[in-house]
């Protein structure tokens, strides 16, 4: 016999005081494509565009870099190892580290002149150094992005020279740099890096939120005559960190300003609470045929959330659950959902877990309770 088991909704209204600092208001963006999320709870705060394809410009060589770094970590090069200058590499146009041809240039100055000074030359050398070509290996970066979550991106190229079929999204470069952050810390100190002379030539970071007190610590801005100007930056403020992504902007000097403004109005305007912690229970669901009748549901992980920092304000939680459940019911199931919902922002849905197991009932006792059900239309 199949038994009915109604979804219960339990809402409750939750409130959260903040300090009393006034939001930034948020006019818009000029950027053609813009992306900002919070690095710890992985919230949308901006999204313009975010999606659609786009030329990435040098913003590609973060992906590149990505490589040269995940090498190091395996052991296969060194900041020591030597590369050689191709006269590939030499004779690119474009931003330069100024290589001389058939140089052997060590990791760690190479790496300096792709981050710091955005050179293209440089950019062929590492690849070439770690594949059997450029070609090869952007065909490798592109493999790699898809396995970080880059769905939507494509490489043809190292530096982000202007190809038809060399694209990426706002989302997938904010994915990226997240991943960098995140899986090598060790070498992410190197964005944040204001100079690098090389061959006598002393050349500043292109990143202009670097010089902008922001607490900026990285990444790379791009420019091509179809994608426009644009920046990856990324910046720290009382231990939050954003990630910007913007494209699309008409010049540096447009470039440098809404990057500041984006950076300073997410930074300023949010704040991220603790709301739950794992093992928290929400709430006792009821069960039948079972031994007990309820389970206690909880969080099944840390819930912080990013929210607007306004004056006061409140948040609804809503809890979703079968009712009841039918035993056996086993520590671990997810057997309902959290929903927070915020003003003005997406839902955000996380899992609850009943806590214990919930044997089923004896025969004799599970007889009676179907019995019951049959004669009554309830439990």
């Amino acid at each position: 016999m199949a038994y009915k088991t109604p979804m219960r909704i339990l809402s409750f209204l939750f409130i959260v005081l903040f300090i009393s600092t006034p939001a930034y208001a948020f006019q818009g963006t000029k950027a053609k494509q813009a992306y900002i999320v919070d690095y710890e709870t992985g919230q949308v705060l901006l999204s313009k565009n975010a999606g659609e394809k786009m030329p990435t410009s040098s913003m590609s060589k973060v992906m590149t870099t990505y490589m040269v770094f995940d090498a190091l970590k395996s052991g296969s090069i060194n900041m020591d190892t030597p590369m050689s200058v191709s006269e590939k590499a030499w004779t690119k146009g474009g931003s330069k580290m100024f290589v001389g041809l058939g140089d052997k240039i060590k990791l760690s100055d190479l790496l300096r002149g792709v981050i710091v000074q955005s050179g293209n030359d440089a950019t062929i050398v590492l690849a070439e150094g770690l594949s059997s070509s450029e070609e090869e290996f952007a065909r490798k970066m592109t493999s790699r992005a898809h396995d970080l979550g880059m769905k939507n991106s494509n490489f043809t190229n190292a530096s982000g020279w202007p190809d038809e079929n060399h694209y990426s999204t706002a989302e997938d470069l904010a994915l990226m740099s997240r991943h960098i952050i995140e899986d090598f810390p060790e070498y992410y100190k190197l964005f944040a890096e204001t100079e690098f002379t090389y061959n006598n030539i002393k050349q500043q970071n292109r990143n202009p939120i670097l010089y902008r007190n922001v607490g900026a610590d990285g990444l790379k801005t791009g420019h091509t005559e179809a994608g426009g100007y644009g920046l990856i930056g990324t910046a720290v403020k009382d231990g939050r960190r954003v990630i910007m992504v913007v494209n699309g902007l008409e010049d540096d000097k447009q470039r440098a300003d809404e990057s500041v403004r984006l950076i300073e109005w997410s930074l300023n305007s949010f704040k991220n609470i603790d709301v739950f912690k794992k093992g928290d229970v929400i709430v006792d669901v009821p069960v039948v045929m079972g031994k007990s009748v309820t389970v206690p549901m909880a969080m099944n992980q840390d819930v912080k959330i990013t929210v607007p920092k306004v004056p006061s304000d409140s948040y609804s939680f809503e809890v979703k659950y079968k009712t009841p459940l039918v035993a056996p019911v086993k520590a671990g199931d997810e057997v309902g959902t959290l929903k927070i919902i915020i003003p003005n922002e997406d839902n955000l849905n996380y899992p609850l877990i009943a806590t214990q197991n919930v044997e089923k009932l004896g025969l004799f006792k599970n007889t009676l309770e179907k019995i019951k059900y049959q004669l009554l239309g309830k439990f």
